[in-house]
C-alpha cells in the first residue's frame, strides 16, 4: 500500500498543481474519482494487465468507460499512465488528489464510530468541536459500534482520536501490566 503512494504520488501532485492553475479542482476530482472507481474494477485491471495490448489500445479502452467524451487534458493524462504502466494507480491517485484538495480547502472528512446513535444536535456540537480542534470545516460520517460501550472514535487519514470507553479500558490495562 505504502509502496502505491509513492508511485502515485508525483502523478496526483502534477495533476493536482495543473487542476488547481485552471480553476478546474471539482472537476478533476470527480474525473478521477469515477476513474479511480473504474481502475479498480476487476475486469478492467485484468485488461490493463493484459500484455497483449498496448498502452495505447489500453488508454483508449479506458478513455471509453466514460459516458462522455473526456476533455483534453484528461485524455492525456490517462495516456502518461498507461505509457509509464501506471493506469493501475488510478484509485490512490485518486485518493491523493482528494487529500490534497481538502488541503486546499482546508476540510476534513471524519468518520466517527460512536456506540450509539447521534442525534442531530450532538452531531452538530461535535463538528463544532473538532472543526474548533482541527482548524478546519469538518464532515461528518457516524457509524454505530456497540462494542465501544460508551464514547466515540474519530478517524481521519492517519489521524486517530480514541475517547471510547473500551479504548480507555485497552489503555488502563495496558498500564496495569507494565
Amino acid at each position: 500500500m505504502a509502496q502505491l503512494t509513492t508511485l502515485a504520488r508525483p502523478y496526483a501532485k502534477a495533476v493536482f498543481d495543473a487542476a488547481k492553475d485552471q480553476n478546474a479542482v471539482d472537476q478533476w476530482d470527480q474525473a478521477l474519482a469515477f476513474a479511480g472507481l473504474v481502475a479498480a474494477d476487476q475486469e478492467v485491471a485484468n485488461i490493463l494487465a493484459n500484455p497483449g495490448l498496448s498502452e495505447q489500445r489500453k488508454a483508449e479502452l479506458f478513455a471509453d468507460c466514460f459516458e462522455e467524451p473526456l476533455p483534453e487534458a484528461l485524455r492525456n493524462f490517462l495516456l502518461i499512465l498507461a505509457e509509464n504502466k501506471r493506469l493501475a494507480l488510478l484509485p490512490e491517485v485518486s485518493k491523493l488528489f482528494s487529500m490534497y484538495r481538502a488541503d486546499l480547502e482546508r476540510s476534513v472528512k471524519l468518520t466517527v464510530n460512536t456506540a450509539f446513535e447521534l442525534s442531530a444536535d450532538e452531531q452538530q456540537k461535535l463538528i463544532k468541536a473538532l472543526s474548533e480542534k482541527l482548524e478546519r470545516k469538518v464532515e461528518l460520517e457516524t457509524a454505530v459500534d456497540q462494542t465501544l460501550i460508551g464514547g466515540v472514535v474519530v478517524r481521519t487519514g492517519d489521524l486517530v482520536i480514541d475517547a471510547s470507553v473500551r479504548g480507555k479500558l485497552a489503555r488502563m490495562a495496558k498500564a496495569l501490566d507494565s
